[in-house]
């Protein structure tokens, strides 16, 4: 979820907004709070997670990022990562650095034998966080396809100049594909934060196999972000089985290091909304 959000924000506004980690957070921290302080069911957290990071997405990008997009995509993103430094310490301020759980019940592995390999075990919270997944994306790309805002963000991410002729208003654009892709970072980040914790910092520690997925699967394309998101997340865990966990994080450098070099558009091009 967060790679998709990051790669379409990418495709319509040309930088690599390096404050998703930050959104990721709030998404996660609005998911809590909703699910531990208001009582609603995980399943709704999820909608006030999405609603929370989307629009902290258009307030921080209305009131910086904007400004700065005229001046280039290096210093762009170098403002979007300095922003998230900011976001990042506004949730620590505001809600202390101690990790936060969700009201759950505790639920027994799913269990399968495989010979010769022993016993695979799966959680129910991790079969359902990947239904979720599905929900999302079937959504989205419904949404893309059929409605009038996904058709105006598709134009401008394939050819900026016809879409300003045709009459499309770049910022109406941009504050829509901020909203979409930064809640999506929010749900994403609850959903992570469903699988372990939540505290200032689940977004940093997810945000490089974020960006290498993004890179894998081509930046720009959607169903790319999905494609490298596959491939990142099944080669860190298989890599756990010839390396210490501790060395997983350097599946996505490995990655983007081969993708640049071999195949610099990734696996399924770019801007392909």
């Amino acid at each position: 979820m967060p790679a998709i959000g990051f790669t379409a924000i990418y495709a319509v506004l040309r930088f690599p907004n390096f404050a998703i980690a930050s959104h990721m957070t709030i998404g996660a921290m609005a998911g809590v709070l909703a699910n531990t302080e208001l009582g609603v069911p995980a399943s709704v957290a999820l909608l006030a997670a999405f609603l929370a990071a989307g629009i902290v997405g258009v307030a921080s990008d209305m009131l910086v990022l904007r400004r700065l997009r005229p001046s280039g995509p290096l210093t762009t993103a170098i403002g979007a990562a300095a922003m998230g430094i900011v976001l990042e310490n506004i949730v620590r301020f505001a809600f202390g650095n101690d990790p936060r759980g969700f009201d759950l019940p505790v639920l027994r592995d799913l269990r399968f034998r495989i010979p010769d390999l022993g016993v695979l075990r799966i959680g129910p919270q991790q079969v359902e966080a990947a239904l979720a997944s599905l929900i999302a994306m079937s959504i989205l790309f419904a949404f893309l396809a059929f409605t009038r805002s996904g058709r105006m963000m598709r134009a401008v991410a394939d050819n900026p100049t016809l879409a300003a002729l045709k009459g499309i208003d770049a910022q109406s654009v941009a504050r829509r594909v901020n909203f979409v892709g930064m809640g999506l970072a929010g749900f994403g980040g609850m959903l992570i934060g469903l699988d372990t914790s939540v505290d200032p910092v689940v977004g940093a520690r997810v945000v490089l196999p974020v960006f290498a997925a993004s890179v894998v699967g081509g930046l720009g394309s959607i169903p790319g972000a999905v494609a490298g998101a596959f491939v990142i997340g099944i080669g860190e865990e298989m890599s756990t089985l010839v390396l210490d966990p501790s060395y997983r994080t350097a599946v996505g450098f490995l990655a983007i290091l081969l993708v640049l070099t071999l195949r610099p558009r990734g696996l399924l091009g770019e801007r392909a909304l």
